[in-house]
């Protein structure tokens, strides 16, 4: 994957997030929860990206 998608990937979850936040009506304690998933699903996401992370790919959810 290269720098650029990386970059792009990461602008589009902002916005989205961004969005989220601002214009779907939510409690704060959910904005917050939602808020803390997804910066840990894209740190985890980017480590294993740069191969620092490597053990995700054995784990498997569902069949």
């Amino acid at each position: 994957m290269s720098l650029i998608n990386l970059i792009i990937i990461l602008i589009v979850v902002g916005v989205i997030l961004w969005l989220i936040n601002n214009y779907v009506p939510m409690d704060a304690k959910i904005k917050s929860i939602l808020n803390v998933v997804v910066v840990i699903a894209v740190v985890l996401w980017l480590l294993q990206a740069f191969g620092l992370l490597t053990s995700l790919n054995a784990i498997h959810v569902g069949n």
